[in-house]
């Protein structure tokens, strides 16, 4: 047989008897078909208060009774430092203050005195008022001998150098033997309690993340849940994010911890392959009171899930969208 009449026995066997049918356009709610994509963005815990807790008074360091890596309670003694000096001046100032409270008793004596003098005319007007002024020199030479006591017990105090929370000791910077001058670093803390997740936002993700019902730390520790607090209105002018904080709604991961956040966006998005494109624009098609609507998604781009700013019930095209027109009317178009 000719090989033509082959090649067309074969066509005729391979073609169907009849032409196939094509699948009525479908729609379905929005509600049915949305997608609610996961978002991330880097994230590291850290400490609101890392502090390098100081000397204060000029002394010699006696000891330095943390190590590195320990947790510590607040009011752990970190440092205590050479005090004689300083009880010296306390016991100065406790004499200087004891000898100005006699004074002060014994000018009010002669005072009230002078006083009984005078009702008798044996004392003149100016000697009282002389007694009277001398009183007051003493009231403010005692006042200031109160003050220096003060001052030297509170240098006194200085003398054991306490942690102002719970910590981590993060580095030793002084050692036992050295003389400290005031303000001389001794000790480096993170604090253990006030931990926070600073992650670095996308501009699109900073709403999605401030309505997210939860969000998540993984990383170093595991998996903890967050709170989010606040969002910084400041945009990085490289990156392009934004900072935001959050805080850990269960115990914290330790300060330094790194990872990302993870939510789940709440706006709907919708599949990439019921996109189509009209008139040089992605969107899809709506079906409303039996009539196919094409509506752009400004957002949208090929290839990937695209943003849908539509009410829950709106009625979408799944199938069949690809032939449709705008101003269609469909035929047993709800599934």
């Amino acid at each position: 047989m000719h090989p033509r009449f082959l090649l067309l026995a074969a066509a005729l066997v391979a073609s169907p008897a009849f032409p196939q049918a094509t699948p009525a356009p479908l729609a379905k709610p929005l509600a049915d078909i949305a997608l609610h994509p996961e978002r991330e963005a880097s994230a590291q815990a850290v400490a609101l208060n890392e502090s390098r807790i100081a000397a204060e008074i000029a002394a010699s360091i006696l000891a330095l009774p943390v190590e590195v890596g320990q947790t510590i309670a607040s009011g752990t003694v970190l440092a205590r430092l050479d005090c004689r000096d300083h009880e010296l001046a306390l016991a100065r100032a406790r004499a200087a203050h004891d000898a100005a409270r006699s004074r002060l008793a014994l000018s009010d004596q002669q005072l009230r005195r002078a006083r009984e003098l005078g009702s008798q005319g044996f004392f003149s007007k100016e000697a009282l008022d002389a007694r009277a002024t001398e009183l007051d020199v003493v009231r403010a030479d005692t006042a200031q001998a109160q003050a220096q006591l003060a001052t030297a017990e509170r240098a006194v105090g200085k003398c054991v150098v306490r942690a102002p929370f719970r910590a981590i000791v993060r580095q030793r910077l002084a050692n036992v033997g050295e003389l400290a001058a005031a303000g001389t670093p001794l000790v480096a803390l993170a604090d253990a309690d006030r931990v926070e997740v600073a992650a670095q936002v996308q501009l699109g993700d900073r709403d999605s993340l401030a309505r997210a019902e939860e969000v998540r730390f993984v990383g170093d520790g595991g998996t903890r849940r967050l709170r989010l607090t606040r969002v910084s209105p400041a945009i990085d002018p490289q990156a392009r994010t934004v900072e935001a904080r959050l805080v850990f709604a269960d115990k914290p991961a330790p300060p330094g911890a790194a990872g990302r956040i993870v939510w789940r966006d709440l706006r709907p998005y919708l599949p990439a392959e019921i996109l189509v494109r009209r008139g040089g624009r992605l969107g899809v098609f709506l079906e409303e009171a039996g009539v196919a609507r094409f509506h752009a998604l400004p957002q949208a781009q090929e290839g990937r899930p695209a943003l849908a700013e539509l009410p829950a019930a709106a009625r979408i095209f799944v199938s069949g969208q690809l032939g449709l027109k705008d101003g269609q009317r469909i035929a047993g178009s709800s599934p």
